[in-house]
């Protein structure tokens, strides 16, 4: 699996935006899994005072200490989700994306042991959970939401699984990855065409 991706992401160039806010850096984890890989996600706990409730990857707000966007990503993804820096091999950033609370997030494509067990930060993660890379390559949505941002309107899906919905900040990056990797050809600057 981390062949393909790092081959796949070689040419791709991910959008920077020059814009000076606040950093966040996450993490987009793929299981090295060569016959079905699956993305992790997690669930953020209610008790949080931003995006609680939601879906996301892990990840979190730069620290001064931290000597990159990538290291924050690491250390964020340990904190959260118990996964040591050291089963994790990053293979490209994806595009930049702003969050509605003003953080400029850089998402790591990082690969991952497919049996690596995850410890749920209970203060800041609900749960974590597995989508294949085959279910969300279907584009089987469940809606389509209208955002406006820098004066343009994205329309963003939502994916269901199971009880979990991938809105929001986490559907974009989503999109980028599987645009990247798999050129799925999902627009976001279009409406989904209706049939």
């Amino acid at each position: 699996m981390r062949d393909l991706l790092a081959e796949r992401l070689a040419g791709y160039a991910p959008r920077q935006l020059a814009l000076d806010y606040p950093e966040a850096g996450v993490l987009v984890p793929i299981t090295d899994d060569h016959r079905n890989p699956e993305m992790i996600f997690t669930l953020r706990s209610s008790n949080l005072n931003t995006h609680r409730g939601q879906v996301a990857y892990p990840g979190g707000k730069r620290d001064p200490g931290d000597p990159s966007l990538a290291a924050t990503a690491l250390r964020e993804t340990h904190e959260e989700i118990g996964l040591p820096p050291e089963q994790v091999q990053i293979i490209a950033p994806l595009s930049q994306v702003m969050s509605r609370y003003g953080i400029l997030v850089t998402p790591y494509v990082g690969v991952i042991p497919v049996d690596h067990p995850m410890a749920p930060n209970p203060h800041e993660i609900e749960s974590v959970f597995r989508v294949p890379l085959s279910f969300l390559l279907e584009d089987r949505r469940e809606r389509t939401d209208a955002l406006n941002f820098l004066n343009h309107t994205f329309y963003v899906p939502c994916y269901r699984w199971d009880r979990y919905q991938i809105w929001g900040l986490s559907a974009v990056v989503l999109v980028d990855f599987m645009n990247a990797v798999y050129d799925a050809g999902i627009d976001l600057l279009e409406p989904p065409s209706e049939g």
